[in-house]
């Protein structure tokens, strides 16, 4: 018997916001990577994920280390877009904790009255 080599297709894909994920999951890169520069196996990527194959964690994990300064670039980009949008929740949260403050200062105020 001849063993056939080929390569597989890489298990990832980018969604509509631009967010890599890992196969047909919802699972993003970032999740899995993040996971093993921790210290995870493959393995315990896998029971931390079930909706994951192990061949794909292998796969994409491979994939990082050989191009790490690719994957690092784009796991920045998503860090400086995520702190965007903290910024920018925090921002509208903060408006609403004013005026939150302000309603119930409203009402204290017709109780004692």
């Amino acid at each position: 018997m001849t063993l056939r080599l080929a390569a597989d297709p890489l298990p990832l894909r980018l969604d509509q916001d631009g967010t890599v994920r890992v196969g047909c999951t919802r699972v993003t890169f970032d999740s899995v990577i993040a996971d093993f520069e921790q210290g995870a196996s493959p393995e315990q990527i896998a029971s931390d994920f079930p909706s994951l194959q192990l061949a794909d964690i292998y796969t994409v994990i491979g994939y990082y280390l050989g191009h790490r300064a690719e994957v690092e670039a784009y796991l920045r980009e998503q860090d400086q877009q995520a702190a965007e949008v903290r910024g920018m929740l925090e921002a509208h949260l903060g408006d609403q904790r004013g005026l939150r403050k302000q309603l119930l200062s409203r009402r204290d105020g017709r109780q004692n009255a």
